[in-house]
């Protein structure tokens, strides 16, 4: 990974981690005593799609927990009729959600056998469980989640 991508990854971390401990704050005392050491709460995820930049930081990001993948291309119609309901998703949900562009992820595209977009795959703990093709429901997608978390 060069160092402006690991500089942007960086940063994206660090603007949802202060979205959160602002949360946080505002939440009171309770949510406060909830959190680990950054201010962050111990069990829960970014609020936002992660956008993966490489092989290592799909691995990393798939890793633990559950997390929806998005396959998706910027030239894609249902794609973008999709991301809406994968922002809420990621931002009201306890699963993670990851985006992968298939443009500049080709190798991973390739791995997963990734032959339309969207496709969505649902990690649990590393492993993929589920995997969807073209455009969902917002509560297909939320029952998914719900059945792993």
């Amino acid at each position: 990974m060069s160092e402006a991508s690991d500089d942007a990854t960086d940063e994206e971390l660090e603007r949802i981690r202060e979205r959160k401990k602002e949360r946080l704050r505002s939440e009171g005392p309770d949510a406060a005593r909830a959190s680990d050491g950054d201010g962050q709460a111990a069990d829960e995820t970014p609020d936002e799609p992660v956008h993966v930049e490489d092989q290592a930081h799909f691995e990393e990001v798939v890793a633990d927990g559950v997390v929806l993948v998005d396959f998706y291309a910027d030239w894609c119609g249902p794609c973008k009729m999709l991301e809406p309901i994968v922002d809420d998703i990621a931002e009201t949900t306890d699963a993670t959600v990851a985006k992968v562009d298939v443009d500049a992820q080709q190798g991973l595209a390739r791995e997963y056998g990734v032959q339309g977009v969207p496709t969505m795959f649902l990690f649990v703990d590393g492993e993929a469980t589920e995997r969807r093709v073209g455009v969902q429901d917002e509560g297909a997608l939320r029952d998914l989640i719900a059945q792993h978390v």
